[in-house]
């Protein structure tokens, strides 16, 4: 895996773009450790303040300093996105080895309740929870959730490597040698899987960002907790666009643009390089 890390950024200028921009938006995150205010106070600065030298960001109609606020809200989104992508990687990546190495009848029920959560209607049902928990839906309890309803493409998609991998040699060397089932999956044909789980994790992180920024938006998540989608509902439970404090919409927007741009360029760039010809002819441009 390192090997892969190494030649990406070596010979895929994506790579290399998405690397920087997601490090500009982590370290921004990071900054919130340094932050002289708690993110849920309000009213510690002068409120509607334009971007400055003062407030860099400006501040917004609840007197919050957004540069500060942001550095909170980043950190949560963020490591929301992260968690559920642990999470579902787990899910998928033990539903789809063991459906793909053993097959038969444990394949089928696996791809039935794999087809079942596929059919779900996500939206719906994270607002049905929204609805069940109120002020109980932390990050980590909806992070949970997410994570449990976005597994299931990756691991069909795991699944169709894992039912390549079996019929290799190694594998058959492995079974001779008297290796258990686990162990030859998670040792043998775990480091040909990772590619695919770094890149759709990457994807994972865009789809479960772009949830909960929506929920936020619409006031279906914790209001008291900052992140992009909560921030973005202040703003326009006050009218930020009608009475000009722009920069209270127009920062959040850029900067999760560019988690995005990062994010999106770093799973792009992984799937170019899972395809050998495409792998091929990037090295033997050098670009």
């Amino acid at each position: 895996m390192l090997t892969t890390f190494r030649d990406l950024f070596r010979y895929n200028i994506e790579f290399r773009i998405g690397i920087v921009l997601v490090a500009i938006v982590t370290v921004f995150a990071g900054l919130s450790w340094f932050s002289p205010y708690p993110p849920e106070m309000i009213y510690v600065v002068v409120p509607d303040q334009p971007p400055s030298a003062e407030y860099w960001f400006g501040t917004n109609s609840r007197g919050q300093d957004l540069f500060w606020n942001l550095t909170f809200a980043f950190r949560n989104t963020l490591g929301f996105g992260l968690l559920v992508a642990l999470l579902s990687r787990i899910i998928s990546i033990t539903v789809g080895m063991t459906a793909g190495y053993l097959g038969g009848w444990t394949d089928r029920a696996l791809m039935f309740v794999n087809d079942i959560f596929v059919a779900l209607p996500i939206f719906p049902i994270l607002i049905l929870f929204y609805f069940v928990l109120r002020n109980d839906l932390d990050m980590v309890t909806l992070a949970i959730i997410m994570a449990c309803l976005g597994w299931p493409f990756d691991a069909r998609l795991i699944r169709s490597v894992a039912l390549g991998l079996r019929h290799r040699e190694f594998t058959r060397q492995a079974i001779f040698a008297g290796m258990n089932p686990a162990r030859i999956m998670f040792q043998e044909h775990l480091p040909f899987v990772m590619p695919i789980v770094f890149s759709t994790a990457m994807a994972n992180m865009i789809w479960s960002i772009g949830f909960e920024v929506t929920l936020g938006v619409l006031g279906f998540t914790n209001l008291n907790i900052p992140t992009i989608g909560t921030t973005l509902y202040w703003a326009n439970n006050h009218s930020a666009l009608v009475v000009g404090t722009w920069w209270w919409i127009i920062i959040p927007v850029v900067l999760i643009v560019i988690a995005f741009l990062g994010l999106f360029l770093l799973a792009v760039s992984m799937n170019e390089h899972i395809d050998p010809r495409s792998r091929l002819r990037r090295m033997g441009t050098g670009v």
